[in-house]
């Protein structure tokens, strides 16, 4: 029982493995130097990374206002929507207030800020919401929805294999979380991760890529050793026998 398990993960790590090597370019000669056909060379290529970077990271979130604020361009409008995402947490998670609660009581003030008003002045103005707001905010909750799953099925169907498994990662990983956490702080860690990864890696993008491209060297090196000493290969052969 011991062996059949020790082959089992032994032809799990191979499959990884493999399926990793698939993704990096062959060499015969494996440097972590920062010369041609190196092993950061060889992640730029593969990553897009380097000078030939085409897209910046305003560019990959879209554009617009949305990238605007998720990389503080404006400090005041992106520390405002942060803050308030922040009040709204404390006073639903820690506070322990409900939304039942805090509607009841804004109504309650609304509600006595115009009986106020009424015994002061003959006209109250009507309190009414434009429809168009209510459709504009449908339209543009359901073409994020759509853009989503469009964006997840392109990579189920895209065979890239790298994407793939990032994405798959990082649903377990929101799995993770989402049990120890409840739905309000995982959405809340979410946010506060989107206002603030993506101006540190805007800031730090060298450092960060140097050390993926690092990281994914050691692997491949590790790779090659293990398939060096034989390991991988008897791994797959106790598995035909």
């Amino acid at each position: 029982m011991a062996e059949r398990s020790e082959n089992a993960a032994g032809d799990m790590m191979s499959n990884i493995m493999d399926a990793i090597a698939e993704n990096l370019p062959n060499k015969k000669s494996v440097r972590f130097d920062d010369g041609e056909g190196s092993i950061s060379d060889q992640a730029r290529k593969l990553f897009g990374g380097g000078q030939g970077r085409k897209k910046s990271v305003h560019h990959v979130l879209g554009g617009g206002k949305s990238a605007d604020v998720l990389l503080w361009r404006n400090k005041k409008i992106s520390s405002s929507v942060l803050g308030v995402a922040t009040l709204a947490w404390v006073f639903f998670e820690w506070l322990d207030y409900h939304l039942l609660t805090i509607a009841s009581f804004a109504l309650v003030v609304g509600m006595a800020v115009q009986f106020a008003w009424s015994a002061l002045a003959s006209n109250v103005p009507r309190v009414e919401l434009p429809e168009e707001l209510f459709a504009n905010a449908g339209r543009a909750a359901g073409a994020q929805v759509n853009r989503a799953l469009g964006a997840l099925q392109d990579i189920s169907c895209g065979r890239d294999l790298r994407r793939f498994l990032i994405v798959i990662a990082g649903f377990f990983a929101a799995a993770v979380v989402g049990s120890f956490c409840n739905l309000l702080t995982v959405i809340y860690i979410g946010f506060v991760c989107a206002h603030t990864l993506p101006v540190l890696y805007e800031k730090y993008q060298d450092q960060v890529d140097e050390c993926l491209y690092s990281m994914l060297g050691l692997l491949q090196n590790q790779y090659q050793k293990l398939g060096s000493k034989g390991v991988l290969s008897k791994g797959k052969l106790g598995k035909s026998d």
